[in-house]
């Protein structure tokens, strides 16, 4: 389906049909592509292009938000608080988009290309907004990509958690998107790791995973280059170390290792072990920071006490069991009370039978039901669990 925009409402992920003036008058020799890097759709903005086709059956479809009216600068105070259903919807589509720009700079990478930081910084600022506007919404959707993905997906999902987790410790806006940015570089220099290591399907062997130790310092050299800052350098180069010594590349101890680098410690390990990969399918949500709360000297508590206000004890997506023996999906976080989130039951865990889907505030039924375990949504044989909150 083919679609006329503004060029101003042009995205990456966006499949260009054709531009609305003579090829002679635009930066590209031909229409008919998929704007696939940040310095393409920089490009097109910046041309004296006023409109393009777009085919949405191929590629990304106009931000809902921008479909409302012209598009305006904002700051991010202007950001306005949404529900978590509305989110989930504008959340789409930037995961959309951002797999594509990631993709494109991550190819560029390989490719020993420099990429714009200006470019990068303004997907981290769609990100950032996404956040503010709902901070579980982005994080939990990040969250479900298939293995394929993973590559580009992981870097989109570390960036939300680390803003989401850098304004839990009541850090500036500035330096939230500091640490969206770094966590959306943190992993270039896994582009510079043989193939055949990198997307191996099964289990590396300790020669390769020797190699992919590798990839930190890879990544420093190529952000270098890039010209980024240095919290995203540092970030990329530390985000292997462990609070009690034990990580890589410099078995830095504790506060030797940088704020920004202890943040992204916690948020690449949960997204990491969440997320379904070729040879191991991911932990639940509410089993994942239950497990790392028990790696000793792995994480700096603080940070990780943060990293839990941020996302949940119960994170958007953990199936829970009920004292009224009902099984439910976590739907939606209370920041008032880690324990008493918003859930949707479905499943009658006594009859082992399906009900009729109820979504249930708990704060409101307190003293009538509340949260008594995690469930094992593999050993109830569950896996769409995602299309009850999504």
């Amino acid at each position: 389906m083919l679609k006329r925009i503004p060029v101003s409402q042009a995205r990456l992920g966006m499949y260009v049909n054709e531009f609305c003036a003579p090829w002679v008058d635009h930066p590209f020799w031909k229409g008919d592509f998929l704007i696939r890097s940040p310095s393409e759709l920089q490009r097109i903005l910046e041309s004296d292009i006023e409109g393009l086709w777009i085919d949405i059956a191929k590629g990304v479809d106009v931000d809902p938000a921008q479909a409302e009216g012209p598009s305006k600068v904002r700051s991010p105070v202007a950001v306005v608080q949404v529900e978590m259903a509305e989110e989930i919807e504008r959340a789409k589509v930037l995961c959309d988009s951002a797999k594509a720009a990631v993709k494109g700079m991550l190819e560029d990478a390989r490719m020993g290309q420099v990429v714009e930081m200006g470019n990068a910084a303004g997907l981290v600022e769609e990100i950032s907004d996404s956040v503010l506007r709902h901070p579980n919404a982005l994080i939990s959707l990040a969250r479900l990509k298939t293995s394929d993905e993973y590559t580009y997906l992981h870097s989109v999902a570390v960036s939300a958690l680390m803003i989401a987790v850098a304004r839990t410790l009541g850090l500036d806006e500035a330096t939230a998107r500091q640490a969206g940015l770094a966590g959306l570089l943190h992993d270039v220099g896994k582009m510079s790791m043989p193939l055949d290591v990198l997307n191996k399907p099964g289990k590396l062997t300790d020669e390769e995973f020797e190699i992919m130790r590798g990839h930190p310092r890879a990544g420093e050299q190529i952000l270098r280059a890039w010209q980024a800052d240095e919290i995203a350098i540092d970030v990329c180069l530390h985000h292997h170390e462990k609070y009690d010594g034990n990580g890589y590349p410099d078995r830095l101890l504790g506060e030797q290792i940088s704020l920004m680098s202890r943040i992204a410690t916690v948020c690449d390990v949960y997204d990491a072990v969440t997320s379904d990969r070729p040879y191991k399918m991911g932990w639940d949500p509410a089993e994942s920071v239950k497990r790392m709360a028990e790696w000793k000297g792995h994480f700096d508590p603080h940070i990780f006490q943060a990293f839990v206000k941020a996302v949940g004890i119960y994170p958007v997506g953990s199936l829970v069991r009920l004292e009224s023996e009902r099984l439910a999906v976590v739907m939606e976080q209370n920041p008032k009370s880690l324990l008493t989130p918003t859930v949707k039951v479905f499943y009658d865990a006594r009859h082992k039978e399906p009900i009729r889907h109820e979504v249930i505030d708990l704060p409101r039924r307190k003293g009538y039901d509340r949260i008594i375990s995690r469930e094992s949504p593999e050993a109830w044989g569950f896996d769409n669990l995602s299309t009850l909150w999504t």
